[in-house]
């Protein structure tokens, strides 16, 4: 199988999206992949930033993960998004940065990634469905092909059942409420397997 090249794109406000990426990039490098991990640039004013701590402490402490771009989504032969829930859509960060995709997706640069999604919210029926579809729906304009997790791995039922990709809720305290580690290794690996299959027939 060729080696897959995976991007994993997160926006995170006070880390739990992050995290996810973490256990993402570590399962897809346990499958043979090629990752690299970015974050969407912020674009909340530094007011919004201070006044909570939690944020200001995650914004803080990430300044050294580079920032994603157009040609990181070029280079990549899959991609996996990470982004947490914003009245059942995904945030303004994230959406802003899909939106300068358009240059590469009117060249056809973005046909056939393979690409999976995953999100969080702070209530168990928050919006984290709503989120992943609203990511997938910008992924059928690019011609992009989905790796959903479905119900193909017990971790999806530990995790919540989500069959869309793996969502988590977050308490008060910023906890995470379920245990997704294991649902989030999962669909990395799902993700870099499907992308290889897709890969060799492309090459083939």
């Amino acid at each position: 199988m060729s080696n897959v090249k995976l991007a994993i794109i997160y926006y995170s406000s006070t880390g739990t999206n992050y995290q996810m990426a973490q256990w993402a990039e570590a399962s897809a490098k346990e499958a043979g992949a090629e990752v690299k991990v970015a974050k969407v640039k912020e674009n909340a004013p530094m007011e919004a930033i201070e006044s909570n701590p939690a944020w200001k402490a995650h914004y803080e402490a990430t300044q050294d993960v580079p920032e994603a771009d157009t040609d990181l989504l070029e280079w990549a032969d899959a991609i996996i998004f990470s982004v947490p829930t914003r009245f059942g859509h995904v945030s303004s960060q994230v959406q802003q940065f899909l939106d300068t995709t358009g240059g590469l997706w009117a060249q056809g640069k973005l046909a056939n990634k393979v690409v999976s999604a995953m999100s969080s919210a702070q209530n168990p029926h928050g919006g984290q469905e709503a989120t992943v579809l609203a990511v997938y729906t910008t992924m059928h304009h690019w011609g992009a092909i989905i790796a959903a997790p479905g119900y193909t791995d017990e971790s999806l039922f530990k995790a919540g059942g989500n069959p869309y990709g793996t969502s988590v809720s977050v308490d008060q305290d910023g906890n995470m409420v379920e245990d997704v580690e294991d649902a989030v290794a999962y669909q990395a690996k799902r993700t870099v397997k499907v992308a290889g299959w897709v890969k060799d027939g492309l090459n083939g």
